[in-house]
């Protein structure tokens, strides 16, 4: 049985959740409880070489405090000295917090903590928090970082945050007034927003199932939450295997139309990511300057120049009766010959299709009518914020502030999934939204989104015409960062990736055999590592 759904939630809808399982009949503070015992256990089992110095709980007054009390507290249960300091009133302010507050200190004295300790627990905000800063998390901020500061070179000092680090907004990820910087977020149920949005805040992140009733995420009335992409979640169906006996055209055909003159080195992106991502054929449908660059560079791909505009023959025989996916936009350009054979295709085009880069510039302002070329197939559109807020008649800053609704409100205009690229990325169908928070900036280079569109046309290549192409749009999303992540690891940071790397990466990122992927026991049901730059 693989691990639950993780929630993604705004600070609101987390308190709902919240809210609903204590309607549901499990007491407030044994929330409180699970989370702190949960977060303990992991500090233990993650910072065992640290603990002999002791651990250092910095507690708020509200319900983020209570949780750093019942840490304090089963800390100590493990033998480890801990030091409490209470921040914004000299005790807590509500009834669960005031509550683990009086436990932790009648099991015994509770000292302040003694400058010397390795391991920092961040308890003074949490979701709840919003603008204007507090006075008291400032000043507990600006000492979070002298202590940092004046720490020994070869001291090695961890920050573990409970749910969101002090200061950060739980649904934006905008600051509030400072933010604490944390080496570790430990989340409590759901996955805040904002966590993903400034991942340099939140550190390596790990969600802890504390318990949350099943009726916290199907609010009557309401569209379920957005869920976020894991490798557990891959079916069979969507990372399909071949049989035995399986040939290349059993493999899949996907035709990538693109590669411009001047621009063949988007399309060859394209080609050679969906080759490695179980294509058995791939022709590239390019200019006429750009085909002896895609047969030189790319030998395992074919490539065939852009039909003329009288000839419906090429048209015919080397795309649409060839095809089994097609893959639109890659160094397309903008010219009118582009967009001539942009909309011959869309037109007479049924299967699954996916588009991307000019071939959506090609429609900006006009989604509704690229959706009604659209409609009736499975279909996926990956924009990055600037060409969804060209589609859409809107700004980059809108797009970046609705990042987890504007795309569902995209995809049922346009009759397509719409894989929003970003930290995170947003995949809607307009019913159901995922998120995938794989990736490092090693991804932030041009040619990344060819990539990404091969990816995604290799997986939709044997998509049945009934389904959406949402599944395959998120496990091509999430693949992507994952070879990303591993190029970076391998060439030690981002300076030393290219896209090669990434491409090279591919063959290693893909969940294997269908097995759950690799992390820590439960109860954490999702990990997210630190991002490096």
């Amino acid at each position: 049985m693989g691990a639950p759904a993780v929630r993604v939630t705004t600070a609101t809808e987390a308190a709902a959740a919240d809210a609903a399982t204590i309607a549901a009949g499990v007491p407030s503070r044994a929330l409180m409880q699970r989370a702190g015992a949960a977060a303990a256990a992991e500090i233990v089992r993650r910072y065992a070489a640290l603990l002999g110095a002791g651990v250092a709980v910095h507690a708020g007054p509200g319900n983020n405090g209570g949780d750093a009390w019942v840490v304090a507290r089963a800390l100590r249960r493990y033998g480890v000295r801990v030091g409490v300091t209470q921040w914004g009133a000299p005790a807590p302010t509500t009834d669960d917090a005031r509550y683990e507050h009086d436990r932790a200190r009648d099991a015994g004295d509770v000292p302040a903590p003694t400058g010397a300790e390795r391991v920092v627990v961040d308890g003074v905000l949490g979701t709840g928090a919003r603008a204007p800063a507090r006075d008291y998390a400032e000043a507990y901020a600006a000492e979070l970082a002298r202590a940092r500061d004046a720490a020994a070179p070869n001291a090695r000092r961890v920050v573990v945050a409970l749910d969101v680090p002090t200061g950060l907004d739980a649904t934006t990820g905008a600051a509030i007034g400072t933010a604490v910087r944390a080496d570790l977020t430990l989340v409590f149920g759901t996955l805040k927003r904002g966590l993903l949005v400034d991942r340099d805040a939140a550190g390596e992140i790990a969600v802890l199932d504390i318990g949350l009733d099943d009726v916290a995420f199907a609010p009557p009335g309401r569209a379920s939450l957005p869920t976020l992409v894991t490798a557990d979640a891959f079916s069979a169906d969507v990372l399909r295997s071949f049989p035995a006996d399986a040939h290349k055209g059993v493999r899949g055909k996907v035709a990538v139309v693109g590669g411009a003159a001047g621009m063949a080195g988007a399309a060859a992106l394209a080609s050679d990511a969906a080759l490695r991502s179980g294509a058995g054929m791939v022709r590239a449908v390019v200019a006429p300057e750009s085909v002896p660059i895609l047969q030189n560079g790319l030998h395992a791909a074919m490539a065939t120049a852009w039909p003329a505009p009288d000839d419906a023959d090429t048209l015919q025989h080397a795309v649409l009766d060839w095809a089994d996916a097609i893959l639109l936009g890659p160094g397309l350009g903008r010219s009118d010959a582009a967009a001539a054979l942009l909309e011959r295709v869309l037109s007479a085009w049924r299967g699954p299709v996916v588009v991307d880069a000019d071939a959506l510039n090609h429609y900006a302002g006009r989604l509704g009518a690229l959706g009604a070329l659209l409609a009736g197939r499975p279909a996926l559109l990956t924009p990055h914020p600037l060409e969804l807020a060209r589609l859409l008649g809107t700004t980059v800053d809108d797009v970046l502030a609705r990042r987890f609704e504007i795309a569902g409100e995209a995809a049922r205009t346009a009759h397509a999934a719409v894989l929003l690229k970003g930290v995170p990325t947003v995949v809607s169908d307009g019913a159901a939204t995922l998120v995938s928070a794989t990736g490092t900036p090693t991804l932030g280079t041009a040619g990344s989104g060819d990539v990404l569109g091969g990816i995604a046309a290799a997986l939709l290549a044997h998509t049945p015409v009934d389904e959406t192409a949402l599944l395959r749009g998120a496990a091509a999303a999430w693949t992507h960062g994952r070879a990303g992540e591993l190029a970076t690891a391998l060439r030690g940071g981002v300076r030393g990736a290219t896209l090669a790397d990434v491409l090279d990466a591919l063959r290693d990122a893909w969940p294997r055999d269908g097995t759950a992927e690799s992390r820590a026991p439960y109860p954490v049901i999702a990990e997210l590592p630190r991002v490096v730059g």
